[in-house]
């Protein structure tokens, strides 16, 4: 965790207000597994029901793009290594853990959200909804979005299909058959 990241430090708020039990993982060392450099993780989390999550936070803007040429797309992508090594997290933690992908999207100013959207959280004047998705299900679903900087993205409808407020995920809540509407 990078507390100078002000998504990671906006998700790591968002789990101190809803009292949930974490550990921030210290990300100044690269850590290793079987001998292995791999992506450090940035958060495990235990939720109130019992959920036990190893999770990567993605911090990203919405809408993305440079002023004037702003897209209104709640943008999925990763690095190939950040999927990987986030599975390999889950696995090692063992069974009962899952591997989550958080999006932390800081919604500015101009964009109007209803109030009551589930988990907008305003934290140091910032609006930023959190999102997840499971690990596993991303790498399912993963396309290469640049070969060059091995990046990946989800295509949009299984984002839809997919993505899920965080709250889902750490409160054990029932996945909702229909896509999420954000």
């Amino acid at each position: 965790m990078d507390r100078s990241n002000h998504y990671e430090a906006a998700f790591e708020a968002y789990l101190r207000a809803r009292r949930l039990g974490y550990v921030a993982v210290d990300e100044t060392h690269r850590a290793s597994l079987d001998d292995e450099p791999v992506k450090s993780l940035d958060f495990v989390v235990y939720g109130p029901a019992g959920a036990r999550l190893v999770v990567d936070v993605k911090g990203r803007r919405f809408p993305s793009g440079k002023k004037g040429r702003q897209r209104r797309v709640w943008e999925s992508w990763s690095t190939q290594e950040d999927i990987d090594g986030l599975a390999r997290w889950a696995r090692r933690f063992g069974p009962g853990y899952q591997g989550l992908l958080v999006f932390a999207y800081h919604v500015l100013p101009e964009v109007t959200l209803p109030e009551d959207t589930e988990n907008l959280f305003v934290w140091r004047r910032r609006r930023y909804l959190l999102r997840a998705v499971d690990v596993d299900d991303y790498r399912r679903h993963l396309r290469v979005r640049s070969p060059r900087w091995g990046t990946v993205c989800l295509p949009h409808a299984a984002f839809r299909k997919l993505v899920r407020p965080v709250q889902h995920f750490t409160h054990g809540l029932p996945v909702i058959p229909d896509e999420c509407p954000f």
